[in-house]
Order: structure tokens, then C-alpha cells, then sequence
């Protein structure tokens, strides 16, 4: 598995030749979670079916669970994972984030990443 790494102000890594990818490791399956979670539903244009339901599953009066279990399956359906061993989300009425922390066992060890919805 080869991802391309992110810089510490969100950008990709760009001309560090092979130190700008991310491989076979906890940290590239983080990175692709990541990425998976911040698609959006319908987003890309080669295939408007992939992507995280937001608007469609996960804001407004939703429930809770339902939102949690449409996480789980996009997080269990990302390249590299092979189970989720804790889930954790912050739900933040008055500005009406959502933090989500998980930790995930990977074909490479285990790895924890923090989302931000």
C-alpha cells in the first residue's frame, strides 16, 4: 500500500521524491481513513456513488448510532483495515462539530486517527 503523505498544513508532500509517500505502515492506512472520511458523498467526479454521506446520513437530526454504524462501515471498508478496537465521537451542539476518534487494527499494526466533521 502507497500513499502520498501529508504535510502538517494538510497539503500533500510534493517533490521529496520517495520520503513523500507513505508505505506498507499504520500511518498510511491513518492517511487513507482520513481521506476516505473528508470525501464527500458524490463529490468525485469518477464515480459520483463513492464518498461519506454527510449531508445524506450523518448532519441534521440524525440518530446518533446510525451515524456512528455509517462510519464504521467506511472506516472497515478502507484499503488496509482489518478491524475497528475502539470508536469514539464528540458530538458539539453549540458549534455543531462532530470529533471522532478511532483506533484500528491494520494489515500493518495498529493505528488511531482523529476526524473532525
Amino acid at each position: 500500500m502507497r500513499y502520498r503523505r501529508e504535510e502538517q498544513d494538510g497539503d500533500y508532500a510534493f517533490g521529496q521524491g520517495d520520503s513523500a509517500f507513505l508505505v506498507n505502515s499504520p500511518a498510511c492506512v491513518a492517511q487513507a481513513i482520513k481521506t476516505r472520511l473528508q470525501l464527500w458523498y458524490g463529490q468525485w467526479f469518477l464515480d459520483t456513488t463513492e464518498g461519506t454521506p454527510w449531508l445524506q446520513s450523518l448532519t441534521g437530526k440524525q440518530n446518533s448510532a446510525a451515524a456512528e454504524m455509517v462510519l464504521r462501515q467506511r472506516i472497515l471498508a478502507t484499503q488496509g483495515v482489518k478491524s475497528i478496537l475502539s470508536f469514539n465521537t464528540t458530538f458539539d451542539s453549540s458549534s455543531r462539530r462532530a470529533i471522532f476518534t478511532v483506533s484500528v487494527e491494520t494489515l500493518y499494526g495498529t493505528t488511531t486517527v482523529t476526524s473532525e466533521a
